[in-house]
């Protein structure tokens, strides 16, 4: 527990902020076009956007927006049919272990206990046996997980089977981290002690974080920069600067104000 202790110590620090010229990944006129039956669906169009390394940034929009087409083509599980996307000024063109995807269904391997998962990547790379249990042990410990080392997925709670995939996508060295509503499943106790564990990890890490939600709340509580997209096809129609200090505090005038002026990007955008 001393690396948790450590991480919620360096969270009453604001992380520095990000040079200007400091991206991380390039989104260039990123468009997206599925076949169907019926002929073809345009996704996304004309996506641009640009994350500087360590932003929390949070994608929102209504259903079918394209939010997470938009980060699939990020993670490389999707190529675009126009623009591209560049990661550290390189396209890109499939999953890499620089960029870690974590589901709302969590994708862990029912097959493996917790050390195991967490362990997967680095063993998959090559890493040496006592290597990568020292890896799996020290992020066991950041999420406090030590009791449940050797358990299966089955026998952990939704938060925790949630804390064990962003713990797999960190041990692996990502750099980016991509979360399709991670929190969308579980209750709402669970979900706001998991988004104040995530941005204790955030800032212990130095992670780039895109995030997709629907919830206006927690995309003012934990992001950097919002950015809104409109439904049918997705457009990026805002990018909003959260300028709140955190720790934030959800019922004070200024975080409300920040959400009623996302809720009317939002309806402008045909968002809600």
């Amino acid at each position: 527990m001393a690396d948790l202790a450590v991480a919620m110590q360096l969270s009453e620090v604001p992380p520095p902020a990000p040079a200007a010229s400091d991206a991380i990944l390039h989104i260039e006129a990123v468009g997206k076009r599925f076949a169907t039956n019926g002929g073809e669906i345009e996704a996304l169009r004309a996506v641009n956007l640009t994350i500087r390394r360590g932003e929390f940034i949070c994608l929102i929009g209504a259903s079918g927006c394209g939010k997470s087409t938009l980060l699939r083509a990020v993670g490389g599980f999707e190529l675009p049919s126009e623009g591209r996307v560049l990661m550290n000024g390189r396209p890109v063109t499939g999953p890499g272990p620089d960029r870690g995807m974590v589901f709302q269904d969590y994708g862990l391997f029912p097959w493996l206990t917790v050390k195991r998962n967490i362990g997967f990547g680095p063993a998959a790379r090559g890493v040496k046996r006592d290597e990568v249990e020292a890896i799996a042990q020290r992020f066991i410990a950041m999420i406090g997980l030590d009791r449940f080392a050797q358990a299966y997925p089955h026998q952990l709670s939704g938060g925790m089977k949630q804390r064990v995939a962003i713990a797999r996508v960190l041990a692996n060295d990502a750099a980016v981290l991509l979360m399709d509503e991670p929190f969308g499943a579980l209750d709402a106790m669970t979900r706001e002690h998991l988004q104040s564990e995530l941005l204790t990890l955030w800032r212990a890490t130095g992670l780039t974080v895109l995030f997709v939600t629907h919830a206006i709340e927690e995309a003012i509580l934990l992001a950097d920069r919002v950015i809104v997209m409109s439904p049918g096809p997705g457009r990026v129609t805002a990018d909003v600067t959260i300028d709140l200090p955190r720790p934030r505090d959800v019922v004070s005038p200024a975080f409300n104000e920040m959400r009623r002026e996302v809720a009317a990007l939002l309806q402008h955008a045909g968002g809600h």
